[in-house]
C-alpha cells in the first residue's frame, strides 16, 4: 500500500505564557519549571473540539490543492471529550469541511490517535481502490470541567487540531507501517465516572486527579511497582519503534516525533532510542505544550516546513496512550 502525505494544516488556540498562566492552575511551580514548557494554546470557551479540527482540515485542504468533494476518508481522532453525548464528531466535521461522499471514522485513543489513524486509511485504501484521498485530523481541547490542565498528567495541556491530506501514491513522505501495543492491565488508570457504571449526579462533576495520587491508588502505594510502570513506558515505545522498523526494513529513524512530553521524559526517551534529544520533538513541546493526539502531525508538519529532514530519511511518530497504547508510524521523507 502507498501512500504519502499531500498537504498540512494546523490550527491552535490563543498562544500563552506557562509562567504567566500557570497561577489559574496550581500553587507549587517548582515541577511545572522543571517540565520545560515556555508557552502553550487555550481556547476561547465557545470553541468546541470540532471546531478545532474543522479549521485545521480546511488549512491542510488547502496546502495539498484537494477540494472537500474529493476526499473519500475523514478519520477524527481525538484525545478528550467531545462537545456532546451520544453524537458522532467525526460525521459532524465531515458535513462542516463539505466532504459529503467521504466516509467519517473516529478515533479515540487519547494521545497516539492520529499516529494509529494512519493503519485506519491503510486499511481503507486496501479494501477500497477506488479511494485516492483520506483526511486525518488530530483534535485536542482540554474539558476543564473534568480536568486541571497543568496538573493531570505531567504535561501542560493545550487546545488546538493538526490535520494530513494523504493521497494514494503520493511520491513524497510516504506512509511505510503503523504498529501498536497494547497492554489492558492499565486500562483503569484514566478512568472518570460518568458512564453507565457510574453516571454523572447532582452538583459538581468528578474531576481526574493528579498523576501521583492515580499512581499511588492504581497500584495500592507499592512503590516499586510503579517505579516499574515508569521503566516499561519507556521500554514499551522503544520496542514498538524496533518492531515498526523491522517491518518497514529499515535500519533505524533519523527523527522522532512523541506526543509533547515534558523534556525530562523526551529525555529519557531520546536515551533508550540511542538518539541525541535534538532528534525528539523536545523544541515544538516547549513552545506549544501538549496538544493530545494532534502532536504528532503539528511536529511532522513543523519538521518538514522548516526542511529539517532530507530526502530518504525516516521519521518515527510515537506516542503512548491511555489504554495502555504504545503506537509508531514511520514516514519516509
Amino acid at each position: 500500500m502507498s501512500f504519502g502525505v499531500a498537504g498540512f494544516g494546523v490550527f491552535l488556540g490563543e498562544p500563552l505564557s506557562v509562567e504567566v498562566a500557570a497561577a489559574d492552575y496550581i500553587t507549587d511551580r517548582r515541577q511545572l519549571s522543571r517540565w520545560g514548557y515556555r508557552a502553550f494554546h487555550r481556547a476561547d470557551s465557545a470553541v468546541g473540539i470540532t471546531d478545532l479540527a474543522v479549521a485545521a482540515g480546511r488549512r491542510a485542504l488547502d496546502a495539498a490543492g484537494v477540494s472537500a468533494d474529493e476526499v473519500d476518508v475523514v478519520v477524527l481522532a481525538i484525545s478528550d471529550i467531545a462537545e456532546h453525548l451520544y453524537w458522532d464528531p467525526a460525521a459532524a466535521c465531515q458535513y462542516r469541511l463539505g466532504a459529503h461522499r467521504a466516509e467519517a471514522i473516529l478515533v479515540n485513543q487519547a494521545c497516539g490517535g492520529a499516529v494509529t489513524a494512519f493503519d485506519a486509511v491503510a486499511g481503507r485504501f486496501a479494501t477500497h481502490p477506488e479511494h485516492r484521498v483520506a483526511l486525518i485530523i488530530g483534535a485536542n481541547r482540554v474539558c476543564e470541567a473534568y480536568v486541571n490542565r497543568m496538573a493531570v498528567n505531567t504535561c501542560v495541556n493545550g487546545d488546538g487540531a493538526a490535520a494530513a491530506v494523504v493521497r494514494r501514491d503520493f511520491p513524497g513522505r510516504r506512509w511505510l507501517v503503523t504498529e501498536t501495543l497494547t497492554d489492558g492491565r492499565y486500562a483503569d488508570y484514566f478512568r472518570l465516572a460518568g458512564g453507565t457504571a457510574r453516571p454523572f449526579g447532582g452538583g459538581e462533576p468528578p474531576r481526574l486527579r493528579d498523576p501521583f495520587t492515580r499512581l499511588v491508588e492504581f497500584f495500592d502505594g507499592d512503590v516499586a511497582a510503579m517505579v516499574e510502570f515508569g521503566r516499561m513506558t519507556v521500554d514499551r515505545t522503544r520496542e514498538v519503534v524496533e518492531r515498526a522498523c523491522k517491518r518497514a526494513g529499515v535500519s533505524g529513524v533519523a527523527r522522532v516525533v512523541h506526543l509533547n512530553d515534558n523534556v525530562t521524559a523526551l529525555s529519557d526517551l531520546a536515551l533508550a532510542l540511542g538518539l541525541p534529544l535534538s532528534a525528539l520533538n523536545a523544541d515544538v513541546a516547549a513552545a506549544h505544550g501538549h496538544l493530545g493526539c494532534a502532536d504528532q502531525l503539528l511536529g511532522l508538519s513543523w519538521l518538514v516546513e522548516r526542511d529539517l529532514v532530507a530526502a530518504g530519511e525516516v521519521v518515527a511518530l510515537t506516542s503512548t496512550g491511555s489504554g495502555m497504547h504504545w503506537t509508531c508510524t514511520l514516514i519516509e521523507v
